[in-house]
């Protein structure tokens, strides 16, 4: 992608995401819907999830997720940045 061709996509709007309680029961109910068990190596993200490093719980988000954006781990209290990884997945990289 060219520089252009990467603002335009950091500048284009947000998919949005409805998302269901998948039974995370380690937060409180309010939060459960945000959160989810990571399936393995198997298990692809969508473009809505990133997975905490510290505690491999899959976080969730309402909207698509891009680098740059942060996100919290309600399991381990950790605050994440989101990056792309080698594989070109999202991951998070640890903040504090």
């Amino acid at each position: 992608m060219s520089g252009s061709e990467k603002s335009a996509a950091q500048d284009a709007p947000r998919q949005r995401y409805v998302l269901d309680d998948r039974g995370f029961d380690e937060v409180p109910k309010k939060y459960r819907k945000f959160y989810r068990r990571w399936g393995g190596p198997g298990d692809e993200l969508e473009p809505n999830e990133v997975l905490c490093p510290i505690c491999k719980v899959v976080i969730r988000s309402t909207r698509e997720l891009r680098p740059g954006d942060r996100v919290y781990c309600m399991a381990c209290m950790a605050r994440l940045e989101v990056i792309v990884g080698e594989g070109g997945r999202l991951e998070a990289d640890v903040i504090y």
